[in-house]
């Protein structure tokens, strides 16, 4: 960034901000909503509330207050985001792959028993069983242009038995365990309602051996690409028993499949040798796909209800979910998604709310200046760059409406990485 660029990001943000303000009845509240925002955009090494609130010059225990008991709709800010995302993403050029979202997971590690949703389970973060909480979301890519649209708690089932321990954490009444699928149903419902449109779904082998969630797409007339297990159960035709995919496609079908070749922006480009045949899943058709990693033997299996679909449109979309992937390193890094510290469950998804907010900012801004010819390096590495944005944001932006809106991890348990087993759940 340029020393121009550095100066306007303030502004920018500022501006971003105010689409929030109908979220807040007090003036004194969406001050801490911007103070908070802030925080969150700023160089502090861990963005929790103290840090906040102590460079922000606002006492702890009121900022406390703002993100746990305070009355604002943070469940509205996150509809306003929504919105404001879709109707961004409609003002891009034209992409060959469209709009593709991408379902996914992120963990992180807690001590102790009393953050809402945590336990001892597979945190994808540090690569194994940790005690720690996961949350489920919804990224978007489109082009160049990525960005993280929802985000929920996932509550094990010992959580909900114990209701007590859910009443201490302040967690609903009628918030119970749900899959993580379910979940992320209820979020791609949420987004339709919000006006974000996919040409396309990807997801991981948590989600796609999930037979009813693949229905469910299906039914809705949902393209998607799911990475499956290799003991997906398939039908390679309408009679006969149920096959593995790894019976009905094997290694040494993609090794001599068609060779395809993907770029990546920081990454040496990949090169794949792939197959796909028509079969049947719970009385649907789809195509199965093997695809073969050339540089590292890598294999994985794939399913798509897009048919007429090319394979290496199919194989594009499917790697798409990278973009989550780096969302979330950046969002934890940059964006202190996870840096929650608290015991309430209102406080948490307020702050995953505000987190998804600030990143929201970060992505149509990066979008806004890729591309742009540079107008030298003065500015590069300048240090306090951060400090500059949170003083620039003043309170004196709340109240301007809605007019300012027209701006324009982790891998998965090894019982269910290809090459091993994964139950394949026909119910939910």
């Amino acid at each position: 960034m340029t020393d121009q660029d550095i100066a306007q990001v303030g502004p920018a943000f500022a501006s971003f901000l105010r689409c929030f303000r109908p979220c807040f009845l007090q003036d004194r509240t969406a001050a801490h909503f911007d103070g908070y925002c802030r925080g969150l955009l700023s160089d502090l090494p861990r963005k929790t509330v103290e840090p906040i609130a102590l460079v922000s010059g606002t006492a702890v225990r009121t900022l406390q207050e703002f993100l746990v008991t305070a009355l604002w709709g943070h469940e509205r800010a996150r509809a306003i985001l929504q919105r404001h995302l879709a109707g961004f993403i409609t003002s891009l050029p034209a992409d060959p792959l469209g709009t593709v979202g991408v379902i996914d997971e992120t963990s992180c590690v807690k001590k102790g028993d009393q953050t809402p949703g945590v336990q001892r389970q597979y945190l994808g973060c540090v690569g194994k069983l940790d005690n720690g909480i996961v949350t489920v979301h919804v990224g978007v890519a489109h082009g160049r242009f990525q960005a993280l649209l929802d985000a929920d708690l996932y509550l094990p089932k010992s959580w909900d038995e114990d209701r007590s321990r859910c009443e201490k954490a302040g967690i609903p009444d009628d918030m119970h365990y749900q899959p993580k699928w379910r979940i992320a149903l209820d979020q791609l419902l949420r987004l339709h309602q919000n006006g974000m449109r996919f040409d396309w779904l990807t997801f991981d082998e948590g989600y796609g051996s999930k037979v009813p969630f693949l229905t469910v797409l299906s039914l809705v007339g949902q393209k998607f690409v799911a990475e499956v297990p290799v003991n997906f159960a398939v039908h390679a035709g309408e009679a006969g028993p149920s096959r593995r995919a790894d019976e009905v496609l094997t290694a040494e079908d993609a090794r001599g499949g068609k060779r395809f070749r993907f770029r990546r922006e920081t990454q040496a480009d990949q090169w794949w040798r792939a197959k796909g045949v028509p079969v049947q899943v719970a009385g649907r058709a789809y195509t199965l796909v093997v695809a073969i990693n050339q540089a590292t033997a890598e294999v994985k299996y794939f399913v798509t209800n897009a048919t007429g679909e090319p394979l290496r449109r199919v194989l594009a979309v499917a790697f798409r979910r990278a973009t989550i992937e780096h969302t979330f390193r950046v969002g934890k890094q940059e964006a202190g998604l996870m840096h929650y510290e608290g015991r309430q469950h209102t406080g948490l998804m307020r702050h995953l709310i505000l987190g998804l907010i600030v990143m929201g900012f970060v992505s149509v801004h990066t979008d806004r200046l890729r591309g742009e010819k540079s107008r030298g390096d003065e500015g590069a590495g300048v240090p306090g760059v951060e400090r500059a944005v949170w003083g620039s944001v003043a309170p004196s932006a709340r109240d301007a409406g809605d007019g300012a809106c027209r701006l324009r991890d982790p891998l998965p348990p090894a019982a269910e990485r290809a090459g091993h087993p994964l139950p394949q759940e026909a119910a939910a």
